[in-house]
């Protein structure tokens, strides 16, 4: 074994390990190994929102300030123990293997080779085609987190209006992801539409602050409501998960009332101060698939808010 490499035992399983002081966030000095612990300590509650999950790997072997590239298919040196899922290509035919994280060693694994960020499908490998969670992503146009905010309890108040019980995280980038745990029983099709339909009624409502606009250029200074993650093959960010911006801000679930706090915006929890916050707070999504709520009825209920 090379001097750089050493066995970390994680979950029973031996993984190895290489270059753990390798700086990986330069601007606070958070290394490689810094990240690998992270994922360590953080499985418990990262896990469930990745098993079952095909994922797409955002790599950066040599930190956030060298090269960096999406991975989806597994390569053919991941050791045997890694789960994978046969991904069918819908447009092309032909099918990849895709990794699922699973298991603390996987997340270590991932995380020596870089993968910063493991970005997860919104459906399991027994669904593919059928979301268990719908995403509306508030991107703004740019760092203010104020109007973030703002929209983001339009969403909330509309789609509780229609019955729903959405949840919020920040995305440890610049907004905040609004996530309801649905059932897995309609195609991604609808389930997109219905996405879609929320964005339109909050563009058509509040014009001055909110768009659904595609194009950047045309967004205006407003927050996009995006409904395109709702679509087969499309990942998000799970809660938890390391973003690879300066000081190694993560995914971070909060309560309604904590995006109330203006002194909370997307990168205000990191690696080094999230482990304070869950001892205050706990895991605030704990169990968060054990409440998938129809979309059926839902879907009726927003034709009349039109």
């Amino acid at each position: 074994m090379r001097k750089d490499v050493v066995l970390h035992t994680v979950g029973g399983r031996e993984v190895e390990v290489s270059h753990e002081g390798k700086v990986f966030f330069p601007e606070s000095g958070i290394t490689k190994g810094d990240v690998i612990r992270y994922y360590e300590q953080i499985a418990p509650m990262i896990l469930p929102h990745l098993e079952g999950r095909p994922i797409s790997m955002e790599r950066f072997p040599d930190g956030i300030t060298g090269e960096s590239f999406y991975q989806k298919e597994v390569p053919e040196y991941f050791p045997a123990w890694i789960h994978r899922v046969s991904i069918p290509y819908h447009h092309k035919g032909g099918s990849q293997f895709q990794v699922v994280c699973d298991s603390p060693a996987t997340l270590v694994y991932l995380a020596d080779l870089g993968c910063i960020t493991p970005h997860t499908w919104l459906s399991c490998e027994h669904h593919l085609t059928r979301p268990d969670k719908m995403i509306l992503d508030l991107d703004p146009s740019g760092d203010d987190f104020a109007p973030v905010r703002t929209v983001a309890f339009l969403v909330r108040d509309l789609l509780e209006g229609v019955g729903l019980q959405p949840s919020v995280m920040t995305t440890g980038s610049r907004g905040v992801h609004i996530v309801v745990p649905i059932l897995p029983s309609l195609e991604f099709g609808r389930v997109r539409t219905f996405a879609e339909s929320v964005a339109g009624i909050l563009a058509e409502r509040h014009p001055d602050i909110v768009t659904d606009e595609i194009r950047k250029e045309k967004r205006g200074g407003r927050v996009f409501i995006d409904a395109l993650r709702n679509a087969y093959g499309a990942t998000a960010v799970p809660p938890y998960a390391v973003r690879a911006r300066p000081g190694a801000p993560v995914a971070a679930p909060l309560t309604w009332k904590d995006l109330e706090d203006p002194g909370i915006h997307s990168r205000s929890f990191t690696i080094r101060n999230l482990f304070e916050r869950l001892e205050r707070k706990g895991d605030l999504w704990k169990g968060f698939h054990d409440h998938g709520q129809s979309l059926e009825d839902m879907i009726r209920n927003l034709r009349k808010k039109k």
